[in-house]
């Protein structure tokens, strides 16, 4: 995530995974030839276990896993790569590689159990949570803000608009840092609302007129979150995803407590610990970490109909910004590239704070998945979508975003 200068199905996940780390060029090569199988007992798509088998063993498969090898290794690792990347098809991985450290001053290898700041990723739970509780009939869609917040200042807005980055909201990552007085305590949902009671900084643009991608947003959706469920944010996410997903490596971020075992460290672009601000205390629109083994089971989960129902997943994966031509677009609380074909069509987000960058592609036309995290910031993580679509078939010439 960008700031100036800045249900209830069980999953289980196992195969073997390529490790690298930040040895010598020698090991890595080695490591790298290692053939990626998997016994995977996820989801899947109800795959059984004669076709995982058959899909990895597959002559396209094993195309696909030197081509993903050779770019993993030519072009990836030699951006400054220290993160993740996991490749599936039909929730069964073709391709998974761990490269540099969690931490680099202790120099604690990545492995698969690792979690990393999802950044905006974040973003595709607290608008899933959203839907959860309007196909429970708990909230809709067209509740205002006043609804949950009877001084919140700016009218005509209603979580549709929250979900879907049209309320015209000013950006909280902006108008901060003029009005946050102790910078070195940590800036919460609630306080971040009572700033815009009591000073009220202006609109972008009038609600619902057009798309500007805002954090407020998804700060708002998540203090909703709370309103309604009558608990925590971290601890509804726990218990209503998390949990029954045994995503056992996700967790929403306490920057008051504990380095948990496997957080990863935030770095810059040059391997320095990048510090938390004041901002971290805020979550909804960031602060989930996850691993890239959890973020498959997220991504199974939203196939299986069990966690969110075929008509909730339709109006999510809905695009509702129209007043710019392209492909690009927006759903509620996921980034959709939208074709003629909709069999084609992709649904995705990407996130950057600090030094963290996230890409999460679903390629729904073959159930592929694609899952980028990285600690260090390096722009080559978006970078990578593209040729790595192309590897897969899914090539279209779009550039990917950054968030």
């Amino acid at each position: 995530m960008k700031r100036l200068k800045a249900v209830s199905i069980i999953l289980t996940i196992t195969g073997i995974a390529i490790i690298s780390s930040c040895q010598s060029n020698a090991a890595r090569k080695e490591a790298s030839k290692k053939k990626v199988t998997s016994d995977s007992t996820l989801y899947t798509l109800g795959l059984s276990d004669a076709q995982k088998n058959a899909l990895l063993k597959s002559p396209r498969t094993q195309q696909l896993q030197r081509e993903l090898d050779a770019f993993y290794n030519s072009k990836l690792i030699r951006s400054g790569f220290n993160g993740a990347i996991l490749v599936a098809k039909k929730g069964v991985i073709i391709f998974e590689q761990y490269h540099g450290y969690e931490n680099s001053k202790t120099k604690t290898p990545l492995i698969d159990s690792s979690s990393f700041q999802l950044a905006s990723i974040s973003k595709t739970f607290t608008g899933s949570a959203v839907m959860w509780l309007v196909q429970k009939e708990q909230l809709s869609l067209e509740d205002s803000i006043q609804k949950f917040f009877p001084e919140f200042p700016y009218k005509g807005i209603n979580v549709r608009m929250l979900l879907s980055h049209r309320s015209g909201l000013p950006n909280y990552l902006y108008f901060c840092d003029s009005l946050w007085k102790d910078q070195s305590n940590f800036i919460t949902n609630d306080e971040v609302i009572k700033l815009m009671v009591a000073h009220k900084p202006p609109i972008q643009h009038l609600p619902d007129t057009h798309f500007q991608y805002c954090n407020t947003n998804y700060l708002l959706l998540a203090s909703i979150i709370e309103k309604v469920s009558g608990q925590k944010y971290a601890d509804f996410m726990q218990q209503t995803f998390f949990k029954p997903l045994q995503m056992v490596n996700t967790f929403v971020y306490d920057p008051a407590s504990t380095v948990r075992p496997h957080q990863t460290q935030s770095h810059k672009y040059n391997g320095q610990a990048e510090p938390d601000t004041y901002f971290d205390g805020v979550m909804g629109d960031k602060g989930i970490y996850s691993s890239a083994r959890d973020m498959l089971k997220w991504d199974q989960a939203l196939y299986s109909g069990q966690l969110l129902n075929e008509e909730t997943l339709k109006a999510a994966f809905t695009p509702y910004s129209h007043e710019k031509p392209g492909i690009r677009n927006y759903g509620l609380g996921w980034r959709l590239m939208v074709y003629s074909d909709s069999t084609k069509n992709i649904i995705y987000h990407n996130g950057w704070w600090h030094g963290n960058n996230t890409v999460f592609y679903r390629f729904i036309q073959d159930s592929t998945t694609l899952i980028i995290l990285g600690n260090k910031y390096n722009r080559g993580i978006y970078q990578a979508v593209k040729p790595v679509r192309e590897i897969l078939g899914h090539g279209d010439g779009e550039e990917a975003g950054e968030e």
